[in-house]
């Protein structure tokens, strides 16, 4: 009997197959899109252009005096991060990941090879030479770097043995991290904000000292933050929207037929 009923309602069993398969959002369905392009191009052209001269004199950050390193890694970490940023922000972005699954392939290798890998290697240098920042943000920029590291090639390595779901998530994460960099410019000033009515009490009217407390807190979080909102969003999209799971649903169509 119930093959019979079955035979007879194949454009009904159809129907409702289509009506359980997930529809893909649509781009106006992802808000994040654009402002994450927008803002990356904007911070970009803002922070590059001063060292494609490669004149130390037009440095935005104040360089080590006696170490004459410090400046060729910087500009190597900004070109090699510039690499990592765009690569990324393509990487994350949905439609060309699904439209063009090859160039994704290629991008990510990029991204990983001739972003990442040198971006933190020279990251490394940079931060242990900074001039504005304390012990604090010098760990903290540190451990910034050995965690991005971590997550990316956990995040790699997954790809490689076609664990395409957990891959997402270390990416995710991987992404997070790298941002950082965009958002800190806004930490340090809330930061030096938060600070400044306790310049004359707890600083002792030293500037310095405020403006480099300021600077370390804004490191730490600047990616703990990002990082947190980034597992927020994973939890978030683990849970089942509109009511029973897709295998729940699944399985009442079929036992409906």
């Amino acid at each position: 009997m119930d093959t019979e009923i079955a035979e007879a309602r194949p454009g009904q069993q159809r129907t409702a197959a289509r009506s359980v398969t997930p529809r893909r959002p649509r781009w106006w369905q992802r808000p994040w899109i654009a402002p994450l392009m927008v803002g990356s191009v904007a911070f970009l052209a803002f922070s590059l252009p001063p060292y494609l001269t490669f004149d130390p004199a037009q440095s935005r950050l104040p360089l080590r005096e006696g170490f004459a390193p410090h400046y060729p890694m910087l500009v190597a970490h900004i070109l090699f991060g510039t690499v990592a940023l765009l690569t990324c922000c393509l990487q994350v972005w949905p439609w060309f990941r699904q439209r063009h699954p090859v160039a994704h392939r290629i991008v990510g290798r990029v991204y990983v090879f001739a972003g990442m890998i040198p971006t933190a290697l020279t990251g490394l240098v940079v931060a242990l030479a900074a001039v504005t920042s304390g012990v604090a943000g010098k760990v903290g920029n540190s451990l910034l770097v050995v965690v991005w590291v971590a997550v990316t090639f956990a995040g790699f390595r997954a790809a490689r043995q076609r664990r395409f779901g957990e891959h997402r998530r270390w990416m995710i994460r991987g992404f997070a991290l790298m941002t950082s960099i965009v958002v800190n410019r806004l930490w340090v000033v809330l930061c030096i904000a938060a600070l400044q009515p306790f310049a004359a009490t707890y600083f002792g009217g030293d500037e310095v000292a405020m403006n480099q407390a300021a600077v370390d807190t804004a490191i730490w979080l600047s990616w703990v933050v990002n990082l947190l909102i980034a597992e927020w969003w994973l939890e978030r999209r683990k849970k089942p929207r509109g009511g029973a799971p897709a295998a729940n649903r699944r399985s009442a169509v079929a036992a409906s037929a």
